[in-house]
Formats: C-alpha cells, sequence, structure tokens
C-alpha cells in the first residue's frame, strides 16, 4: 500500500529511501543550466541558516521574519503573515475564509495536519436549495454559497498548540499596516482595477476598497480601518469572538439582511480539527497532504501514476513529459470527481485511491501516442483565488499553509464594518443525493486549498504549495517533478513554464467533455506544444506567468540550512536571515 497514515514519520516508511538523499535530487541549490536552456532566470534561491519567510506579498515575508527576530518560532511567523496577507491581498483571502495546514514539530519530531475549513448552515439542504430554484448547481455568489469561517479558528489552533507568542503580537503587524496604509503592488493594484465594476452590486465592498470610488493604483496608500478594527477585537477578545461573541453576531446580522442562512449556532458549533496528514511515497520521498475534503489527494494519485515512468529520462516540459502529466492529471480527477468528501459525512476509499497497486492499474491506462478523451473514475468500494505560505525557524520548525476566500474577492458579500470579504466555497457542493459530496447541514465542501510536504527517513525536507484552484494538485505534482526528477532548486521548480488542464468532471457537477483543453504557459518550445497537438491534446490558451503561485522550502541538517523558492508570477518573495 502506498498511504502512510501519519503517526510518527520515522515509523511510517513504506518503501527504502536511498541513504543519500543527493541520488534522487542533488543539491538543492545547484542550477543545471545545460537542462535548462531559456530558462527565464529572475531569481536565486534564497540561502539561510535562521529563518525563512515566503508568501507572495514582500510585506508579509518580512513581517514573518520580523516575528521570527523578535523570538517568535515558524508557527508565529505564519499566523502573522496569514493575517498580514488578509490586509495586503484581499481579492484572494482573509478572516471570512478557510485555512489548511502541515507542521512539522522539531520538538515533537512529527507531522501535525490542521484543517480549519468551515460547514454549511444547518439551515441549508437540498430541499431549502431546490424551493429556492437551485436544481442542477448552486449559486457562485452571493448569501447562499457562504459556509462558516474557519480560518480565524486556524490561527487560534495554531496559535494555542504549536506557537510561543500570543495571539495578540502575531495579529499586530496586520492591524497596523491596515491602519497606516500600505502601498499597491503592480498585481494587486490591477485586481482592484478588474473588480471594480463588479463592485457597483455590493456597495459594501466598493466602500471598503475602492478610494472615492474608484480603484487604488499601483504605488497608492491603502488603509482599511474597518479590518483595522476588527484585528483589534481579535487581539482584546481572542478567536472567541469570532464564533460565540461581536463578530459572529454582526455577520450573523448581516446574513438576515442579506436572504443568507447563517445562526449564530452555526458559528458557536464551528471547530478546527487536528488531523492526520496521509502520504504516498515518489521516489523515495514521502509526499504529505491533508486528507479530505480537500484535493490534496489528487495530486498523491497523480505521483502514484507517474511514478511508473521514466519522467527523469525525459526533456523537462518535453511533450512526452506533459503528456504523461496531463494524462496521470485526468485519471485522478474523475476519482476527485467521484468520491472527495467530507469524510464526516462519507465513507471515502482513501487506502484504496492511494494504494500503489492502484496506481499501477491507471497507469496501464495511459496511452503514450495518444491524448484520452473519454476518462472514467476507477471502480472502488466506498478564478479562483487563493495565497499560499511557508517558514521555518532556527529551532527546525517547519510550517506549509495556505489560505483562501475561494474566488477571487469570495462572495463579493462584505459584512458591515468587518473590512473582508466572505468566502464562497459553499457553491462547491453537489446536489445529487448519491453524491457524497452532496449538500447537508453543518457539513464540509469539497475543498480546492492544500498544503504540502515533504519528508525523508521521518525528517522534513520541503514545505510547498501552489495557490489556484483545480491548479494546485496539478501544481503539486509538476513542482516535485522538477525538484525529484529534473534535479532543481527551489526557484528552479517554481520558475519553470506550467501547463494546467481544465475540463475534467468537477464533485460539484459536470462532466467531462471530449478530453477537455490544456493552457500552456509561454516557454515551452512551439515544437512540444506542436507534439501534444498532433497526441490530440486541445491548446486553449498560451500566456505567461498564467497557473498558480509556488513557495517552497528546502531543509539540510548538518548544520542547519534553508533553502527557498518564491513564485515570479506573484508580488512577493522568500526573506531570510
Amino acid at each position: 500500500m502506498g498511504i502512510v497514515s501519519q503517526i510518527n514519520p520515522s515509523r511510517s516508511m513504506s518503501m527504502t529511501s536511498p541513504s543519500n538523499p543527493t541520488e534522487i535530487m542533488g543539491n538543492p541549490g545547484t542550477i543545471d543550466r545545460a537542462k535548462l536552456r531559456g530558462r527565464n532566470i529572475n531569481r536565486s534561491t534564497v540561502v539561510c541558516r535562521n529563518g525563512v519567510a515566503a508568501t507572495s506579498q514582500t510585506l508579509a515575508s518580512s513581517v514573518g521574519v520580523d516575528i521570527l527576530k523578535s523570538g517568535g518560532n515558524a508557527i508565529d511567523a505564519a499566523v502573522a503573515m496569514s493575517a498580514m496577507m488578509s490586509v495586503v491581498e484581499p481579492m484572494s483571502c482573509g478572516p471570512g475564509g478557510d485555512l489548511f495546514a502541515i507542521v512539522w514539530s522539531e520538538t515533537d519530531q512529527k507531522l501535525y495536519g490542521l484543517n480549519a475549513s468551515g460547514r454549511s448552515p444547518y439551515a441549508w439542504n437540498r430541499d431549502e436549495a431546490q424551493k429556492r430554484g437551485f436544481t442542477d448547481s448552486l449559486p457562485i455568489l452571493g448569501p447562499l454559497t457562504w459556509s462558516v469561517p474557519g480560518c480565524v479558528s486556524g490561527w487560534d489552533a495554531l496559535q494555542r498548540r504549536l506557537g510561543k507568542l500570543s495571539f495578540a503580537k502575531t495579529l499586530a503587524p496586520a492591524a497596523e499596516y491596515a491602519r497606516q496604509g500600505y502601498a499597491a503592488t503592480e498585481i494587486i493594484a490591477g485586481h482592484f482595477s478588474n473588480a471594480a465594476n463588479d463592485f457597483k452590486e455590493y456597495p459594501n465592498a466598493a466602500k471598503t476598497y475602492l478610494v472615492n470610488g474608484k480603484p487604488p493604483q499601483f504605488g497608492q496608500v491603502i488603509t482599511n480601518p474597518d479590518i483595522a478594527d476588527f484585528f483589534e477585537i481579535l487581539i482584546r477578545d481572542g478567536a472567541d469572538a469570532f464564533y460565540w461573541g461581536e463578530i459572529a453576531e454582526r455577520i450573523v446580522r448581516y446574513s438576515q439582511e442579506r436572504g443568507g442562512l447563517f445562526s449564530l449556532r452555526d458559528f458557536a458549533d464551528h471547530t478546527a480539527t487536528w488531523v492526520d496528514p496521509v502520504a504516498s511515497t515518489y521516489r523515495g520521498y514521502n509526499v504529505w497532504e491533508i486528507p479530505p475534503n480537500g484535493q490534496g489527494i489528487a495530486a498523491l494519485q497523480m505521483l502514484n501514476i507517474l511514478e511508473n515512468f521514466d519522467i527523469a529520462s525525459l526533456p523537462p516540459n518535453s511533450a512526452e513529459h506533459l503528456h504523461l502529466f496531463i494524462e496521470a492529471k485526468k485519471l485522478a480527477f474523475e476519482d476527485r470527481a467521484t468520491y472527495y468528501a467530507d469524510m464526516d459525512h462519507a465513507n471515502v476509499p482513501l487506502h484504496q485511491l492511494l494504494a500503489k497497486e492502484y496506481g499501477q492499474e491507471r497507469a496501464k491506462l495511459i496511452d503514450r501516442n495518444k491524448a484520452a478523451t473519454n476518462v472514467r473514475a476507477g471502480q472502488l468500494d466506498g478564478s479562483q483565488d487563493t495565497i499560499y505560505l511557508c517558514a521555518a525557524d532556527g529551532e527546525g520548525n517547519m510550517i506549509s499553509l495556505i489560505q483562501s476566500i475561494y474566488y477571487g474577492w469570495g462572495s463579493r458579500e462584505t459584512p458591515t464594518g468587518l473590512g473582508f470579504c466572505l468566502q464562497n466555497r459553499g457553491r462547491s457542493f453537489s446536489l445529487d443525493p448519491h453524491h457524497p459530496n452532496t449538500l447537508e447541514p453543518h457539513k464540509r465542501p469539497f475543498h480546492t486549498i492544500i498544503p504540502g510536504f515533504l519528508t525523508l527517513e521521518g525528517r522534513p525536507k520541503c514545505a510547498f504549495g501552489v495557490m489556484g484552484g483545480d491548479m494546485q494538485p496539478q501544481g503539486h505534482a509538476q513542482v516535485l517533478m522538477n525538484m525529484i526528477d529534473f534535479h532543481m532548486s527551489m526557484q528552479q521548480a517554481g520558475e519553470q513554464p506550467r501547463v494546467e488542464h481544465s475540463g475534467s468532471s468537477h464533485p460539484w457537477g459536470g462532466t467531462m467533455k471530449d478530453g477537455g483543453s490544456v493552457g500552456i504557459e509561454a516557454g515551452i518550445e512551439s515544437k512540444e506544444i506542436q507534439k501534444l497537438d498532433a497526441l490530440g491534446h486541445k491548446i486553449s490558451e498560451i500566456g505567461v506567468g498564467m497557473y498558480g503561485g509556488y513557495q517552497a522550502i528546502w531543509r539540510e541538517d548538518e548544520p542547519l540550512r534553508y533553502f527557498a523558492g518564491s513564485d515570479p508570477r506573484k508580488d512577493g518573495c522568500a526573506v531570510g536571515f
């Protein structure tokens, strides 16, 4: 069996690892230029010894390092950066969304998993949806897409169990920047501009995010006094204010005004859940993900399929390499559409999905000379936006954290005076009564956000993630092939051009038609694209820096060193000391 149920990684390897990790990866700081002609060399890998933080916003990375230097650990830094991202990248994340994390505790010598995703309102079910005219699918925006925000419970759970500093100290930088202001970066200014027309239908969002009715421009100073006040309430009263106190009352009142179904009970009954991460091996490494309701195991399924092919013998981003990846993705995503759901409500065949034997069976379905157009799930028993960040400290603690409000600006609904959007994650339920992801009261919907982690022989090696909806497990598989099969550095692994297959069946409905389509980033040679086309892949678009946003931290011991990379597709960077 390829699955590893996390208790202690040192006891959980299901296959023998090489004695020398460089046999698999090589030195992660080394750049093999011969293999990577034409690479857009934007940055060097950040190398440091005392601590490192990596996010998609430079100010957030700087806050993380400040926390580390002030005596906090990697978990404190991650909470501070996550809160800070709510201020400087509000279209992607915030207290109105959800959070997942995988943490390596150097003291405990083990991995912890945290599922801080929220559940549907008790009053929301299929009968109620049908009464409101929804028979095939749920709405994409508005108050009926809400699930209880879990992000704040995630911050609190991380801080209480594994942090060193007070909750108040980790949230203080976000409150300060929100009140005093920050300058809009290029990409963030673009997001504001793109959303300006949408906000005409959402006056609270317009009041919160526009300046005199206009989107902030590149370099313009932005303030958000409402979210500053919100953070100060949390600093004073803790997370209880969000789920049992003033904030819960204000969100429920806003829900009633907007035709939503939130009740105080929905918030009072919310809990973040500590879970055992699950893993499968890939060429000797353990790759760890959070189990469903998220889609992390799709990355493991893809890797289990790809492990049956000699990827390292193929040129990176060659048609042969990309064809195998795309076909593996199609197979994994049909299982995703069929089986993934909240495991408290559904019998997800986790061990079967992650079994090496099952990966071998699925790999046999790949035709190396032809793109599949009709892909089905295995027969077993039983514009989306997100942010990803990671941190590591001088003690050896590491954290992989991802946070999201789902679509860009979530549901677009901004509770009065709170300064953040509520997520629209509830649109991901199915209305099929026989589907494991069917809409039910107090249930977690299928989730796209997934943190990743890599261990070798029970020791931590890499915290990594790639934001971006359905791209996330595809991104995990691509960057891990870059690291492990192609021996790329942390920065190289993230800078390489990516592909994204779209059009697979979904856990909320809809089926693949004619094999879907493949989006390709600039940097992949035209002759390889032509070969993919000849294999039968439908190429949908070719652009620059479109797919995902990556951060990663690689660890080497004796002495302790970190190698960090940050995606040039985003505004941020890795900062170490």
